[in-house]
């Protein structure tokens, strides 16, 4: 894509930096977990001491970024290199813009309140990402009516609940009701796997985590899944730096080329790569 060719030339000549950008497995010819494996290979073969040597690359200043989708696979990648004892202490930090983080409960208020999107929109969203997991369609009428989560799965619930970790301004009228349970025939343990939905790691995984930026934007149904990390981060005690846009879409880092360029893109652009020249 060539937004995220611009975005990736642009950070190498900024920071002087090598940059990989991975071409990882798409969905549905190839489900879960297959992008993440490529995405924990690429970057295990990229660590190794002879590589980094080779591209004169600094051992102590790596960070692993993506954005929507692969946001989630960054979060999930730095998650597993930092409770790997070879790799934990490679990666400096971690740089997710407006990530998908759960599929847990797919009422959270900014599900809601932005379900018709603007671009990203809930219905297209959950069959995009059920489609990661099946191609039977069932699967995304239940995410859509918030019953597909299997009977055993409760006990995750806990680590999702926005009524505990959203800020109160997000929060407004919205009701807490949990995710109905085992309504789905079709039994999929992909749901209950922190690989797939990086928020159900437990606490003390989470403290293992490194410097972290999160981008938000304010027009996205994805939204409050970051401020649910965010608030799980910095209760473990982990440094996060927060940016968010309250005029900002989902995907506004890719409008940046051709007729599609946007204002808000290039300013999203511009923060993140100022963060990375001041942290990294």
């Amino acid at each position: 894509v060539a937004a995220y060719d611009n975005l990736n030339r642009l950070t190498s000549n900024k920071l002087g930096a090598v940059v990989v950008g991975i071409d990882y497995r798409l969905a549905p010819q190839y489900q879960f977990p297959a992008a993440l494996e490529d995405c924990v290979h690429v970057i295990k073969f990229f660590l190794q001491d002879k590589v980094l040597a080779k591209y004169r690359v600094d051992p102590s200043r790596i960070c692993i970024m993506g954005d929507s989708s692969g946001g989630t696979l960054a979060a999930t990648v730095t998650q597993l290199l930092r409770n790997d004892p070879e790799f934990k202490n490679r990666i400096k930090a971690q740089a997710l813009l407006y990530p998908g983080l759960q599929m847990i409960d797919t009422f959270l208020p900014s599900h809601r309140e932005y379900g018709q999107g603007p671009i990203l929109h809930r219905e297209m969203m959950l069959r995009v990402a059920s489609l990661y997991v099946t191609k039977d369609s069932s699967l995304t009428q239940a995410l859509l009516r918030n019953e597909h989560m299997p009977e055993g799965s409760r006990h995750l619930f806990k680590f999702v609940n926005w009524s505990d970790f959203l800020p109160e301004k997000y929060k407004k009228n919205h009701v807490y009701t949990e995710p109905v349970l085992g309504k789905l025939n079709a039994s999929y343990p992909a749901l209950m796997d922190s690989r797939l939905f990086p928020l159900l790691v437990n606490d003390s995984q989470l403290q293992n985590l490194p410097l972290t930026y999160i981008f938000t934007c304010e027009h996205d149904l994805l939204r409050d899944d970051s401020f649910i990390y965010i608030t799980r981060l910095r209760n473990v005690g982990v440094r996060v730096i927060h940016e968010h846009m309250e005029e900002g879409v989902h995907g506004a880092i890719s409008f940046t080329t051709g007729t599609l360029a946007l204002h808000l893109g290039f300013k999203i652009r511009d923060r993140y790569i100022h963060w990375l020249e001041e942290n990294l």
